[in-house]
């Protein structure tokens, strides 16, 4: 067996040394290891520009497509004004065409019409009748049959040939 004794005591290494030492041996694999990291993230920066560049794009062409597309949604919204304003008129059309169908078909033969007013959904008649019966019933028809809501008999007179009269109705509701 052999030993080997050292009695001479360990120089004290200056600092200077230590910092050689520790550049030399372990400084490299820190600077390479940065340097990785620095490649790293250069070819993540390379990505992340990409998908900027990708995502500018896709806005562009959004944009693009609502340049083109705003017109025809414009007109397509005109279109459909256009479209409720005629249905509106078509009810109030088949409303008002309901309204005399049911008044003809109702009205006697004994009156005779002088006047006739008509609106969206009320009729102002004026006329003379031969007989106050005839009157008299057609007036309690109407307000029999609740077509509608209001039915008022502003005046009568008696005059030589029969009677005036002068009838108001007012809101009429073709469902009832």
């Amino acid at each position: 067996m052999k030993y080997r004794i050292n009695l001479l005591p360990q120089k004290e290494t200056p600092l200077t040394e230590k910092i050689v030492y520790f550049a030399l041996n372990y400084l490299r694999y820190i600077i390479v290891i940065t340097q990785l990291v620095v490649i790293a993230v250069f070819f993540y920066r390379f990505q992340i520009d990409q998908k900027i560049i990708d995502l500018k794009e896709s806005v562009d062409q959004k944009k693009e497509i609502l340049q083109i597309v705003l017109p025809l949604l414009n007109q397509a919204s005109n279109i459909d004004k256009k479209t409720m304003a005629v249905k509106d008129i078509f009810i109030k059309q088949q409303t008002f065409q309901e309204m005399l169908k049911y008044l003809l078909s109702i009205f006697p033969s004994a009156i005779n019409l002088t006047d006739f007013e008509a609106s969206v959904d009320s009729l102002k008649l004026t006329g003379v009748s031969t007989d106050s019966h005839q009157l008299q019933s057609f007036y309690f028809l109407l307000k029999k049959d609740n077509k509608f809501d209001n039915v008022n008999l502003d005046s009568i007179k008696k005059i030589e040939n029969g009677y005036s009269f002068k009838i108001n109705l007012n809101g009429f509701n073709k469902d009832k």
